[in-house]
């Protein structure tokens, strides 16, 4: 008994320290590749967004959601919303290259003069901070009378308006490239300032007593300057979404909860609405379909958006 309690004892000698060694290196020698093959895919995959979970999420196709107006294009009598309008994200969006891309839509029914408006629009950019792009604009250019939405130097999400030389100038919020913001203005019924809103933060311009003045024209343009075209859009652009009226602050913070799917908050004053998922038709229910000129619909849009 005495003999076993003292094997039991005995110290750990430098061979068995030396054996233990050796062991845990050849373990590592043996796995340590395929654990540093494992983090390296892993990272891989976080950087294509593969754990984003706007990946995971169900997605709609073009017209899954639509206004429709049973008495036609321009009325209101018993509108609504058909088809799958709970807010999935969109299978696609529209990718501009910054240099020829744009789609011409129909420009029945858009505000003009001092008329209520809202404009918005989610937007990607990743385009030069010194360039002047544009996202949406309509009226008779040629005349010095236009309602430019854009994304000037900096950048910054800004309106020009231009009114036979004149020029309400108004910029609003920095925004940040490479990540999904959305981004627009209201502008009330024969006010002196309109109100810019990115990510549904609020910032109220004012201008000098002017009042918007566009004049009629045949088409507006997403991603560029209708004519000639230039200022082309460098980013995506999607769920571009016009009203005859100036919305609240509530209904904006509504519009942005929703996300980039989001409908309509208020169909019965929608003008023209332009999801650019597959397509550039409006589903307004007003007929201004658009045609797209070199814009790729890219189901590979989901990095830096993240849900509201």
């Amino acid at each position: 008994m005495n003999q076993k309690v003292l094997k039991l004892c005995l110290p750990i000698t430098r061979d068995m320290v030396a054996s233990r060694l050796q062991s845990a290196m050849e373990y590592l020698m043996t796995y340590g590749w395929a654990i540093l093959i494992i983090a390296v895919v892993l990272g891989a995959l976080f950087g294509l967004g593969f754990f984003n979970s706007a990946n995971l999420a169900p997605k709609v196709s073009a017209g899954a959601c639509q206004v429709y107006r049973p008495e036609g294009p321009g009325t209101t009598s018993f509108i609504n919303l058909e088809g799958t309008c709970n807010n999935e994200l969109p299978q696609y969006v529209a990718q501009f290259n910054g240099a020829s891309s744009y789609v011409r839509t129909g420009a029945s029914g858009m505000p003009l003069g001092s008329s209520a408006r809202s404009v918005f629009a989610w937007i990607y950019y990743t385009g030069n901070p010194n360039n002047q792009e544009q996202i949406f604009n309509y009226g008779v250019m040629t005349i010095g009378n236009d309602l430019e939405f854009e994304v000037t130097g900096s950048p910054r999400v800004g309106l020009n308006v231009k009114v036979v030389g004149q020029c309400w100038c108004s910029v609003a919020f920095p925004i940040t490239n490479n990540t999904w913001h959305l981004v627009g203005f209201t502008y009330g019924s024969g006010a002196t300032h309109m109100t810019f809103y990115i990510d549904g933060n609020s910032k109220i311009e004012t201008s000098g007593g002017s009042v918007l003045n566009t004049e009629a024209d045949a088409n507006g343009t997403i991603g560029s300057f209708t004519i000639p075209n230039s200022n082309f859009w460098d980013g995506y652009i999607a769920d571009v979404q016009v009203y005859n009226t100036s919305l609240s602050a509530n209904e904006v913070t509504a519009l942005y909860q929703e996300g980039i799917g989001g409908v309509p908050i208020a169909p019965q004053n929608l003008v023209g609405w332009w999801p650019l998922n597959g397509n550039a038709n409006d589903y307004s229910g007003n007929l201004n379909n658009g045609v797209s000129t070199n814009v790729v619909f890219t189901s590979s849009w989901t990095n830096g958006y993240a849900a509201p």
